[in-house]
């Protein structure tokens, strides 16, 4: 009896100890899939309470756990708002990831640790002008439309779609119908995720008509210029076929997760990809390409302050996307692959602008005809455009033809974002159509349902 004891004893110590070797050993080297975790969550707590004003507990519960990967359940975050800083880590130590807020350029990332470096990037932001009592989209003031018919529509919760935030319909370039969801207003600045990559196509729309940068430019970064990557161009990485290798899977430790939470210099990380097809040839979908992008106009503009305070006063100030706020990493440079924060009035406002065609109140905001340059087909690929942007909707991207078929006018195209995010801009119709939530692609959600039986509504 006493040697069971002593072998119960005995296994009980062993496991004791390779419980202690294991949690030291998480704590020491934690697996990159822990410290991807870690830094997904400090970010996405981080953005969401030091821009949008959101309960960090709330965040961490439902933006970043409720989707249901088993390892994020486990992350617990700890905000402290007097240094404007957000920690996250495996049970709260294992692993642990930063995340800091800067005056006017949000939140970033700080995979080395160096939160006061990254905290020396930041603009001074300007108080905004009054002016919100006017009608949109020279104010925030909406006069919806009383149309049953359009009602019934945006609150119908399939149509909606499951997690919706913001629903907003713009006809004739006004608001006649908005709806947001438990929690969010007409004031909750939310991210785009992917739809950022439009928005930094515009940005590059202004530096071109500043006379700074050109889309056929080559030889674009120096550790390039000797080997086949000399021969990508600016619009070969707009259109997403720069032949460059990047992974772009979000459901392990691929280059984008990779790059988007364990890398300070985003940009550099994505440079150093080798060629893997012909430049021009094949279509690659790559955020690491729209980050690369973002240092190239920051390059071409060349004072730092100046670039950036660029999206702002080249762009959001002219058509009066006041709440927009567009993310550095800790580097600064700007992460225009994933992280603009908008109110959905100010991503409907960017939509209108693109409906427009880059013009804002009689003043040509990017080089005539950019925008009908942005929806051309890519040349390696017939359901994106050369711009940045999407000519099918979600779940369609691989399908030409498929919204014509579906019903939707044929100049309709797309922005689109992780979790659901899109904008539905048509012009022929004078309608854009904002659809933000938190709606993973798993539940295959079809916003263009929604936004056909909006045309038929309004037609």
């Amino acid at each position: 009896m006493r040697f069971a004891v002593k072998i119960v004893k005995w296994m009980l110590g062993l496991i004791v100890l390779a419980i202690a070797a294991l949690f030291a050993w998480l704590y020491v080297a934690p697996p990159e899939l822990i410290r991807v975790g870690s830094g997904y969550s400090a970010k996405i707590v981080c953005s969401n309470v030091f821009v949008a004003g959101r309960d960090p507990d709330e965040v961490l519960a439902v933006d970043v756990q409720a989707p249901g990967h088993p390892l994020l359940r486990l992350m617990r975050v700890s905000v402290d708002k007097n240094r404007g800083t957000v920690s996250a880590g495996l049970l709260g130590f294992l692993g642990k990831s930063v995340a800091v807020a800067r005056d006017g350029l949000g939140c970033a990332s700080v995979p080395d640790g160096d939160v006061g470096k990254a905290r020396r990037t930041a603009i001074r932001v300007e108080p905004r002008a009054a002016g919100e009592d006017a009608l949109w989209p020279d104010g925030e003031r909406v006069d919806a439309s009383q149309d049953p018919v359009v009602a019934k529509l945006l609150d119908d919760a399939a149509l909606a779609g499951v997690g919706m935030r913001a629903i907003l319909v713009v006809k004739n370039g006004r608001i006649v119908a908005e709806r947001y969801g438990d929690g969010f207003s007409a004031t909750t600045p939310l991210l785009g995720w992917s739809m950022t990559k439009t928005v930094n196509a515009a940005i590059i729309g202004t530096v071109v008509k500043d006379g700074k940068m050109a889309v056929d430019n080559k030889g674009l970064f120096a550790s390039w210029r000797a080997d086949g990557r000399a021969g990508i161009s600016v619009a070969d990485m707009m259109a997403m076929s720069s032949g460059l290798a990047f992974n772009e899977d979000y459901g392990d430790v691929a280059d984008v997760t990779r790059m988007l939470y364990l890398e300070p210099d985003m940009a550099g990380f994505a440079q150093a990809k080798p060629l893997t097809a012909d430049v021009g040839k094949v279509f690659s979908y790559s955020s690491g390409t729209a980050v690369m992008l973002s240092r190239l106009w920051q390059d071409a503009i060349g004072d730092k302050a100046k670039a950036l305070a660029w999206p702002r006063t080249a762009l959001f100030g002219p058509i009066g996307m006041h709440s927009a706020l567009l993310e550095t990493d800790e580097q600064g440079t700007f992460v225009g692959s994933s992280y603009l924060y908008a109110t959905a009035h100010d991503w409907a406002r960017y939509g209108q602008f693109l409906a427009q065609g880059g013009v804002w109140k009689g003043n040509q905001i990017l080089p005539a005809g950019f925008v009908d340059w942005m929806r051309e087909p890519a040349s390696a690929s017939k359901v994106y455009g050369k711009g940045q942007l999407w000519l099918e909707a979600p779940g369609d991207e691989e399908n030409p033809g498929a919204g014509v078929a579906a019903g939707l006018p044929s100049d309709t195209y797309w922005m689109e974002g992780h979790d659901g995010q899109t904008v539905a801009i048509i012009p022929s119709e004078q309608l854009v159509v904002v659809r933000l939530g938190l709606t993973p692609a798993k539940l295959g959600y079809r916003p263009q349902t929604m936004v056909g039986a909006l045309v038929k509504a309004l037609h």
